[in-house]
């Protein structure tokens, strides 16, 4: 895949890292952490092909984690970053940790990846993920603000991905909610999850970390993630599917250990 645009926020200095939000999310996930870790890092959040406001995939090109990740190397050689840190979250995970099984990253980082369910909880995240998607659909935009006014409303609109509500603003959620009406890619990348399975052996050194409240991907599957890994996955203690909104300073510091070498 040549010449891959897809839009960024790029912010601070050091070695290049590269974040990978979820499906249906954005770049805007990371702000939370964004700043945290530019303070040593050159750090470069992406918008996936067809989500938030990147372009969607050439024609003909089916949406799988590999073809994404095709698309995050074509996007590092364009930008000439050769050999960047990455960390991903959910789906950004799974392709963080398919780039460390290329060989294509100095190391990887992933919260609760994808791709470490059995079929009784893949079935239950895409049903979970396609009502989510489907709920977003139903609601005007100009009816947005109202359905998560209130801390009920929000528990309601994002308790299943994060474990506080209360400490997202209103203003992320209903920029999370617009991401996700847009994302051109997210039923056939909804589709994809049927066939993905762990990636190849890491060749590169790899940290994963699991949300302990995780709703989405339930912690257990951490376990099938550290028999892959070989190593023991950590875990981010009060934190839910999206731990950069629970525990920005937990997360920025395990990135940066992570991208550390």
């Amino acid at each position: 895949m040549v010449g891959m645009e897809l839009a960024f926020e790029r912010r601070g200095a050091g070695a290049p890292l590269i974040l990978l939000h979820g499906i249906g999310h954005h770049w805007q996930g990371w702000l939370p952490v964004l700043d945290r870790l530019a303070a040593e890092r050159d750090v470069i959040a992406v918008d996936l092909p067809g989500f938030g406001v990147s372009p969607p995939l050439p024609d003909g090109t089916p949406y799988t984690a590999e073809t994404l990740a095709d698309a995050v190397e074509s996007f590092c050689g364009m930008l000439g970053v050769r050999e960047p840190h990455v960390a991903g979250n959910s789906l950004g995970g799974y392709v963080a940790l398919e780039l460390a099984a290329r060989g294509a990253v100095r190391t990887a980082a992933a919260l609760s990846p994808a791709g470490f369910w059995n079929r009784t909880e893949l079935l239950y995240t895409r049903t979970v993920l396609r009502a989510t998607r489907a709920a977003a659909l139903a609601v005007p935009p100009e009816r947005a603000a109202a359905a998560v006014g209130g801390p009920l409303a929000k528990a309601l609109a994002v308790g299943l991905m994060v474990a506080h509500p209360g400490r997202l603003p209103d203003e992320a959620v209903l920029a999370a909610g617009e991401a996700l009406r847009g994302a051109r890619g997210f039923d056939e990348m909804l589709e994809a999850f049927a066939w993905m399975m762990p990636p190849a052996p890491p060749k590169v050194p790899v940290t994963i970390a699991w949300g302990e409240h995780d709703r989405l991907l339930p912690r257990r599957q951490a376990v099938r993630a550290a028999r892959w890994s070989g190593q023991r996955v950590k875990l981010l203690r009060g934190c839910g599917h999206l731990p950069m909104s629970d525990d920005p300073e937990l997360v920025a510091r395990v990135l940066l250990e992570a991208s550390a070498g």
